[in-house]
């Protein structure tokens, strides 16, 4: 029935085509490319997006706990007017560092409804990223998951902050969870002295608000600062990006149009962390504003995953890659039926062409009727800026960009616009595009740049290149290309090739240093747990598949076998830890 309907929409859609050099619009419909983005606050949207008759609908549902609409604005209010009896006022930075809990999606609109600017700050973050984030935003009020306590301590005391409330994930639990919450993990919880009046547990913070009785209105507007994230942007050093209100609302608008199919009632399981742009914007505020039941998992364990397959049966999640490579490596998937589903979105990594098809395979198997889409995007603009849905799907594709938008692909070295087909820089432009780095005029600069028609351009530091039909296509990350012997070598066109043995279950590519060709070529490899083969026959097999698909210069020069690969702070293989350790080797 779908793909009746995407053949009837790109049949109108076509007879729109605007240029030949944008021939993605042919696959959006005139009602679609004539969207006009909402002038509204982050707040004032989700509000008009909930009709009276759907306040009985499920927004969060939370290990079982399933919160109505009716409850979930009564919890947000009384949050916003507790911020206000802390003296919390227009333009004031809140920080929030906590995982995927209700409270904290409480927070988030409770400041958007007064005025005020959320920072979202990862829980995992060491106490030195936590002081430089605190001392760049000047926070005075932090919300802490209350696990991080004993790591930030030190840190929130030397910083700006004046209080701190401090939140367990218990808070919302059911009380049978609640109660092994607290026997396995909360009393090893250290926490502040009772006498400390710097900090407040969450009902204690809730009572603030019983006591304000001042009408709450705020002169927030569409243009204002509304959320700041973090991110390494393209040079990794870390930086905050100051989102707006209108940024953030046409992400979400933008979303709606790619998931048509999406209806109130419908579930998200929601498992990318509402601390990045992906997690916030497309997993809570999307699916709230289309009455999606949001289902909250703050931290990815397989069994409770499986659970909710089996239970709650969503159907919509986005993910990662390394996502579903425990899904298809967990025995507890063997019987899970997925035909419910009617979005899988694969987004904040590369998803290599190997395991998109063993992923769609294995999805078939276990009766999903679709193949997995892909995202691409970055927090320099809010979240995704490019995206799959029927019709557009390619394999190893990225999709289109997403209505709104307009991609170019630009010489490295020139800055000049390629043709369609040619690789090079892929930039952006659209209405998510952020309103800078906070402090940081002069790392803006060399990733938002204006053209002489005055259009404003992200500069992602990707590569990759847009076919005739409209379709990009992604190919690396510039830093991480390889020079060899003067021939340009890209890591993931290796790891590709590399992942395509069937026992192999991630790996990465750096280069490292030569005597002559200056680099080559490094992969580091995890084999998967079943593998019976010794790590000199497995090496054997992938470099025969690698002189058969790889240029001789793309060929890797050394192999390394290991047990696991580092993570970054997003589940992505941290290949930058692997070339600090190389380099270590080195000297």
């Amino acid at each position: 029935m779908n793909n009746i309907f995407t053949n009837i929409r790109h049949f109108f859609a076509n007879m729109f085509r605007k240029e030949d050099n944008e021939p993605w619009l042919g696959y959006y419909s005139k009602e679609d490319r004539t969207i006009q983005f909402t002038r509204k606050n982050i707040y004032e949207y989700l509000v008009d997006s909930v009709k009276k008759s759907d306040m009985d609908f499920i927004a969060l549902n939370y290990f079982g706990t399933k919160i109505n609409y009716t409850d979930f604005f009564k919890y947000v209010n009384l949050t916003a007017r507790a911020l206000k009896k802390f003296g919390v006022v227009e333009g004031d930075i809140v920080s929030i560092c906590m995982p995927n809990m209700p409270e904290a999606i409480y927070v988030f609109y409770a400041c958007n409804k007064i005025g005020a600017v959320a920072d979202m700050i990862h829980p995992l973050s060491s106490p030195d990223q936590l002081k430089f984030y605190l001392s760049e935003s000047e926070s005075k009020l932090l919300f802490l998951v209350d696990f991080d306590y004993d790591k930030m301590s030190e840190v929130i005391e030397a910083s700006s902050v004046q209080n701190t409330v401090l939140i367990s994930p218990k808070e919302s639990m059911p009380a049978a969870l609640t109660l092994g919450y607290t026997i396995t993990r909360d009393l090893k919880t250290k926490r502040p002295s009772k006498h400390d009046e710097n900090y407040y547990k969450w009902k204690e913070f809730l009572r603030f608000g019983l006591d304000y009785k001042e009408p709450i209105k705020s002169g927030m507007k569409c243009n204002d600062l509304a959320l700041i994230l973090h991110s390494g942007g393209t040079t990794g050093s870390p930086k905050g990006i100051m989102i707006s209100n209108y940024q953030f609302n046409a992400e979400m608008m933008q979303d709606c149009v790619n998931v048509y199919d999406v209806r109130p009632g419908d579930k998200i399981l929601t498992i990318l962390p509402i601390f990045h742009g992906f997690g916030l914007c497309v997993c809570v505020h999307t699916p709230l504003c289309l009455r999606v039941e949001t289902i909250l998992m703050p931290e990815f364990e397989m069994g409770r995953f499986v659970s909710i397959m089996k239970h709650d049966k969503p159907n919509v999640m986005l993910g990662v890659p390394t996502m579903w490579e425990a899904m298809m490596s967990s025995p507890k998937f063997k019987n899970i039926d997925l035909s419910q589903f009617k979005y899988l979105i694969s987004g904040g990594d590369s998803l290599p062409v190997a395991m998109e098809v063993k992923f769609n395979d294995f999805l078939h198997q276990h009766g999903c009727h679709i193949n997995v889409m892909k995202g691409y995007g970055m927090t320099e603009s809010v979240a995704a800026t490019c995206y799959t849905f029927p019709g557009t799907n390619e394999l190893g594709s990225i999709g289109i960009p997403m209505v709104g938008n307009t991609y170019k692909i630009c010489d490295i070295e020139t800055g000049k616009e390629l043709p369609l087909g040619v690789e090079g820089e892929i930039c952006v432009n659209g209405p998510t595009l952020m309103m800078g780095y906070l402090h940081n005029e002069k790392e803006t600069n060399k990733v938002l740049k204006r053209d002489k028609n005055g259009r404003v351009w992200l500069h992602t530091g990707d590569i990759g290149y847009i076919s005739p039909n409209g379709c990009v296509y992604y190919t690396q990350r510039l830093k991480r290309m390889i020079v060899v012997s003067g021939f340009n070598v890209y890591p993931s066109q290796i790891e590709e090739v590399v992942a395509s043995h069937p026992d192999v279950k991630a790996c990465t590519v750096i280069g490292i240093p030569h005597k002559y060709k200056m680099h080559v070529p490094k992969v580091f490899i995890v084999l998967r747990e079943d593998c019976e083969k010794s790590e000199i026959r497995v090496r054997h097999e992938i470099k025969q598949i690698c002189k058969q698909k790889l240029s001789v210069y793309s060929q890797p020069k050394e192999y390394e076998f290991r047990t696991s690969l580092p993570k970054t702070l997003m589940n992505k293989i941290d290949y930058k830890k692997l070339e600090a350790e190389q380099k270590l080797k080195e000297e």
